[in-house]
């Protein structure tokens, strides 16, 4: 059985090389960007797409031809307007682009709920989640690596209580989601903080010195000399890392590195679709004014220039 795919982006990441990887998993939790296309409106509106609707169900658009585009995009403003007045506002267009960006996340839970829940009561249970992913470890008395899998097992245990909020050892959805993506809720940020700190502290002070930091991000094979990469990192843990100069990095220190307050791209994404779309100004959106400017939101065959004809995928 597969052991559970859940340690973060951040953790237990250790980079055997000499120079730095373009693949490398970066630990701290970045504010994604919302496309990796231009976003330049002057030659086309790919990034606004991709922004809105989520990288794969821009293509899907792009396949519709603009009336379809025009008929899906309505339909889609009647679930954006979350308080059904009518309007749009940019909060309500922020919250639903966060929720397009991070769709994938809910396929990662929706894949993994059906393999927990196993009695189908559409909760999973402590209990459930440690048969389907230790049992067979449990029933084992001296697995290989086992000591590490109950090491495991126990911050999973630790991670789940976190998530479970009403402290019945049996998740929802939301609790669910919560303990698989803790990184994403803010009540999950103290758990993501420890586990990054116990992957790196390796000779268990409670705290992140220089070389364990270095040692997290690089390792020396023989007398090769240090990349350069890895200086600019020692001086950013000196400089900026290491706010109080003690040379180490403690709890806080460490949420400042990892979990980052970012440019809210999605934010601004949404003041800029409002702003564009606003025909009256009123700083708000009607389901007319986003139709009216529906090659701003999504794609079709006119606007793709026939591009998307060979793509397949469905909305």
């Amino acid at each position: 059985m597969e052991l559970r795919p859940l340690i973060m982006c951040f953790a237990l990441c250790v980079v055997y090389a000499t120079s730095k990887p373009t693949d490398k998993k970066d630990r701290v939790h970045h504010d994604e960007p919302l496309s990796n296309r231009e976003h330049d409106d002057t030659e086309n509106f790919d990034y606004d797409h991709e922004a809105f609707l989520g990288q794969e169900e821009a293509k899907t658009f792009d396949q519709l031809t603009p009336e379809e585009s025009k008929e899906r995009l309505g339909m889609l403003v009647e679930r954006i307007d979350e308080d059904k007045d009518g309007y749009v506002t940019v909060e309500e267009m922020k919250k639903w682009i966060k929720h397009a960006q991070k769709r994938w996340i809910y396929d990662d839970v929706d894949r993994q709920w059906k393999s927990h829940d196993l009695n189908g009561d559409n909760v999973v249970s402590w209990e459930e989640y440690k048969n389907a992913t230790y049992g067979y470890i449990l029933d084992d008395p001296d697995p290989e690596d086992g000591f590490s899998y109950r090491q495991m097992m126990a911050r999973d245990e630790r991670r789940f209580k976190m998530a479970d909020q009403d402290n019945d050892m049996k998740a929802n959805k939301e609790e669910f989601t919560a303990f698989l993506h803790p990184e994403e809720y803010d009540h999950m940020k103290d758990i993501v903080v420890l586990e990054t700190m116990e992957d790196i502290d390796k000779n268990g002070d409670g705290l992140i010195d220089l070389d364990e930091y270095i040692g997290d991000l690089y390792q020396k094979i023989f007398d090769t000399s240090e990349p350069e990469w890895v200086k600019t990192e020692r001086e950013q843990f000196t400089e900026f890392r290491d706010k109080n100069k003690d040379g180490k990095m403690d709890k806080e220190e460490t949420r400042d590195w990892i979990l980052p307050s970012d440019y809210d791209h999605a934010e601004a994404e949404a003041k800029h679709l409002v702003y564009e779309s606003d025909a009256d100004k009123d700083g708000r959106l009607t389901k007319a004014e986003i139709v009216d400017k529906y090659d701003l939101f999504v794609g079709s065959q006119a606007t793709d220039f026939g591009e998307a004809l060979t793509r397949h995928d469905e909305f």
